[in-house]
């Protein structure tokens, strides 16, 4: 049971390739929790399921969430599942695609395999597509109240969902109290992932991540995907932006109808075997 371990600006992920893991139609969700679990695990934000045949793309990729939750898509995990598949020599700096439930991806990988840009596909602001309830219509500065704070949010999907709120500063401390309870809000029928944005000038924003399904997030690039799209769409940033998080930056070019073109790095940890003694522990 072979695992590779890598990281996007601190954002962790594990790829486990179905073809080391004989008899495994995928990772359940309790065998999910506990290669991800900090102290009785592995240790990462997810685990990358791959690569998996399919008839729209070179290569099949799933995504879990530490939770056992399964992600449309990400960002970071779609860096790291490419610098995977160049490690193992499965392919080149010839583009190639991948699929993943939230759609099909293009990937460049720039020579020594370090760092990657993808087009994302584009964002929407649809509040059926993303989704959020209530009548149809794009989901632009609409008001919610969390605890103690009224916010004004913009939500979007690139596949999977966002909930974008711009504030005049952020801080780790702001998306830990009021992340949690955005991502389960009612308005979110498939839960979301949150975005506090600060919009530092016209090609420079910050923000900081409370990812669905994962919690506090040092980096994620489809939120910095979706923010970056937001900040443009309020006429806040131009359509290239770099995205500052807690582990780093990551480049986003804007096109045609929200298209988005994310450049970022991706390291190489670790290679190891799970033993199969882990799975006696319940988390």
């Amino acid at each position: 049971m072979r695992f590779h371990k890598y990281h996007a600006l601190g954002n962790d992920y594990i790829v486990m390739d179905p073809a080391d893991f004989p008899g495994w139609s995928a990772p359940t969700t309790e065998q999910t929790r506990v290669i991800c679990h900090r102290n009785f695990g592995a240790g990462s934000d997810g685990i990358l399921w791959g690569p998996l045949p399919t008839q729209r793309a070179q290569f099949g990729l799933r995504i879990f969430n530490p939770d056992g939750s399964e992600a449309e898509k990400s960002g970071n995990g779609l860096r790291i599942f490419s610098r995977y598949l160049y490690d193992q020599k499965k392919v080149t700096t010839a583009p190639f695609t991948v699929d993943t439930p939230g759609g099909v991806v293009n990937v460049v990988i720039a020579p020594g395999g370090q760092l990657l840009t993808i087009d994302m596909g584009h964002v929407s602001f649809d509040s059926a597509k993303i989704p959020v309830v209530g009548a149809p219509r794009e989901v632009l500065q609409e008001k919610i109240q969390i605890l103690d704070r009224e916010f004004i949010f913009t939500a979007a999907t690139i596949g999977n969902p966002h909930c974008v709120i711009p504030l005049p500063t952020v801080s780790p401390e702001l998306a830990h109290r009021y992340g949690p309870h955005l991502e389960t809000h009612a308005n979110f029928p498939r839960k979301t992932n949150v975005q506090f944005l600060q919009v530092l000038d016209r090609a420079n924003i910050r923000i900081e991540i409370w990812e669905r399904g994962a919690g506090y997030t040092l980096a994620s690039g489809s939120s910095s995907s979706a923010s970056a799209a937001v900040a443009h769409k309020l006429g806040l940033v131009d359509r290239k932006v770099t995205v500052h998080m807690p582990g780093g930056q990551i480049g986003i070019e804007i096109g045609d109808n929200f298209s988005i073109r994310m450049t970022g790095p991706v390291t190489r940890v670790a290679e190891g075997t799970l033993h199969p003694e882990l799975f006696t522990t319940k988390v």
